[in-house]
């Protein structure tokens, strides 16, 4: 069992050796466009692309699905979908969906197993998904340390 390694960093250029899947949550209206996607988009043109295809598809883009991009010979984007639509619904809860972010990891997990893969990410789900980290980060660890995948998570300076 491993603990969540927390740098200060930019998730989109993971400090670690061989193959590397960054992580990061997606919606499930297909809106890309604020928020981390825009460091990836200014680094690669594939994960957004795939992730509007996958959309207009709608084969398998429901919440708690996974996408995984390719970006480069040992690294992989991991587009995953949890968050319901873009702002707080009608009661006010916010768009993140923690059962969503799960089960998304499981898949991440099963990917890096499969890849063996560190695993890279911001604070997922905190930001314009409103979810918090005391949240989230019972899920990585239950999804990944816990089962001995490295993972990084970046705070951006």
């Amino acid at each position: 069992m491993n603990n969540i390694n927390y740098i200060k960093g930019d998730a989109t250029q993971p400090k670690q050796n061989g193959n590397k899947i960054i992580v990061h949550v997606c919606n499930d209206i297909g809106g890309w466009g604020k928020g981390f996607v825009m460091a990836i988009s200014k680094r690669w043109k594939t994960p957004e692309q795939a992730y509007r295809n996958w959309h207009a598809s709608q084969e398998n883009f429901h919440l708690g699905e996974v996408q995984f991009v390719q970006v480069e010979k040992e690294l992989w984007v991991a587009n995953i979908i949890g968050q319901h639509k873009i702002r707080k619904d009608e009661n006010g809860k916010p768009p993140i969906r923690y059962n969503a972010i799960q089960l998304g990891l499981e898949k991440v997990y099963h990917k890096a197993i499969e890849l063996n893969a560190s695993v890279h990410m911001p604070r997922i789900g905190c930001g314009l998904a409103g979810g918090t980290w005391n949240n989230i980060a019972p899920l990585i660890m239950k999804e990944l340390t816990d089962k001995n995948v490295t993972t990084t998570v970046y705070d951006f300076e």
